[in-house]
């Protein structure tokens, strides 16, 4: 099968040859007519040397590479990579788990699929597609999932609408095949209902597992506060793991509510929680000093480089805020999944922050996304949640 070619400017065949998926419109040389937004092409060097095949797009990342290598995009192909994708997390211990069933089994550029998300729910694989050009394989895309799950395959979700750009998105989520017979799942033994409909990203913040269940370890005896929390997944682990007392706070009641049915889900712990529906940046500033164990997860604060001084000006007051608060010997997890702000310019805003506190801080642990959100080595961007672990005196 042939594509339309899209020809590079000399040298700037440099980043494909090192397998960075991203084409950027200032390396283009020439192109063949008739190109649309979403197609299939092949890109060549200015010495004509293939180079790979991806989706063509208007705008600053001009193609994103979905091979190297010469080959049809067909649903073999397709397949193919679902199965690759699928060994990585079977190497992982996830596939068959009964403590643990909800993974990440697409990750973007991580599993050589840029702009493609696949997240599976016990049963269930929702799919997001960040560009029209992925989307346009959602058919091919489900027929490969159903050939490697096979019978423990339920229902295939798209939820794209919010993920395309907006001239692009379809009008509404839908089911591509089949239906979910559950929309609960386990990590770690802990239940939760995920809104895969109607709920953030694909449903549920799988990236903060481990983290979740590091902020367990520390709970015993604990009062925790729980900021921009979501579904409860680390009000739920601490409760499990013996907090004396969880408040669980978020600016969204659909998110409260999601939180008390998640805690509800677990009875059985001896601790007190508290759900409060509030701005966790004003919030905060009110809070007394008896909290133990404080978590700073918000959403990303920016999401281009423009916004990132704004950004790391808003990391800042948050945490120096907590840091004033929290009591002396008190943890402190705090995150940033804003991938413009790497873990050097956190770790420093986080510093900043502890110097205007006033408050001797000390490192315990630095903190990344899970194994089945892999980085990349020769796509660097793929790398964006970053955390860090504080004592503070």
């Amino acid at each position: 099968m042939t594509y339309p070619k899209l020809f590079l400017q000399k040298g700037k065949e440099v980043s494909l040859l090192r397998k960075h998926h991203w084409v950027f419109s200032g390396a283009l040389a020439k192109k063949e007519e008739g190109i649309q937004n979403g197609d299939l092409v092949a890109v060549y060097s200015s010495k004509n040397d293939f180079l790979g095949i991806g989706h063509y797009a208007m705008g600053s990342i001009m193609v994103r590479i979905i091979s190297f290598v010469e080959q049809a995009i067909d649903a073999a192909f397709w397949t193919a990579k679902i199965r690759a994708a699928h060994a990585v997390r079977e190497a992982l211990n996830l596939t068959q788990q009964k403590e643990t069933t909800v993974y990440r089994l697409v990750h973007g550029e991580s599993d050589g699929l840029p702009g493609l998300i696949i997240d599976y729910y016990n049963g269930t694989a929702v799919i997001q597609a960040h560009h029209i050009g992925m989307h346009q394989h959602l058919l091919d895309i489900t027929e490969g999932l159903r050939a490697v799950y096979g019978k423990q395959l339920k229902g295939v979700y798209d939820k794209s609408s919010e993920t395309l750009p907006k001239a692009e998105a379809v009008p509404s989520n839908e089911w591509v095949w089949g239906k979910s017979e559950t929309d609960l799942v386990k990590e770690y033994g802990a239940s939760y209902k995920i809104d895969w409909e109607k709920g953030q990203k694909t449903g549920f913040f799988i990236d903060q597992r481990e983290n979740r269940k590091l902020v367990a370890s520390y709970s015993k005896g604990k009062k925790v506060l729980n900021t921009f929390c979501y579904s409860g997944g680390f009000s739920v682990l601490a409760l499990q793991e013996g907090a004396t007392e969880v408040h669980s706070v978020d600016i969204s009641q659909k998110a409260i509510d999601l939180t008390e049915e998640n805690v509800a889900l677990n009875a059985g712990f001896k601790g007190k929680h508290q759900s409060i529906v509030a701005d966790v940046v004003k919030y905060i500033r009110e809070i007394g000093d008896d909290f133990d164990l404080i978590i700073l997860d918000p959403p990303a604060f920016a999401k281009s480089l423009k916004a990132r001084h704004n950004a790391v000006q808003a990391y800042k007051r948050l945490n120096a805020e907590a840091l004033r608060k929290i009591k002396p010997g008190g943890i402190l997890f705090t995150f940033s999944c804003s991938q413009v702000v790497d873990k050097r310019l956190f770790a420093n805003t986080i510093t900043a922050a502890a110097l205007e506190s006033k408050r001797n801080v000390r490192i315990l642990h630095q903190l990344s996304q899970p194994a089945d959100h892999p980085i990349n080595c020769f796509h660097p961007e793929t790398e964006y949640l970053k955390g860090l672990v504080l004592y503070v005196d």
